[in-house]
């Protein structure tokens, strides 16, 4: 059986080529201008970890990263505050829950 994965710099992942990233940034720099951005934004929650926040706290953020592949829409973009937004990084929602799981367990046995 495997050994669970804890180390994040240990998983890998082939990051999406230069021109995706150009152009979901620009979609991205797009969708921030939209009134559908502005009414999520306004309600200054974050997705993560649900406290309100002032606007000038709160950042878009990938679920799936665009590095990932990840695309610059509105099913893919969600409101984080900034300290949620820089702990995800470049992982998906489930990696992260994978790695805090992992985490738990590694605590647990010590």
């Amino acid at each position: 059986m495997h050994e669970p994965l804890t180390d994040p710099q240990i998983l890998y992942f082939s990051p999406a080529d230069e021109t995706h990233v150009r152009r979901e940034k620009a979609r991205a720099r797009e969708l921030r201008q939209s009134q559908w951005w502005r009414n999520q934004i306004g309600r200054g929650v974050c997705h993560y970890c649900g406290n309100k926040f002032e606007k000038a706290q709160l950042t878009m953020d990938h679920v799936v990263p665009i590095v990932r592949g990840g695309r610059s829409t509105k099913a893919n973009v969600v409101v984080a505050c900034k300290e949620c937004n820089s702990h995800k990084k470049y992982w998906t929602p489930v990696e992260l829950e994978l790695m805090s799981r992992n985490s738990v367990l590694e605590t647990e046995k010590n």
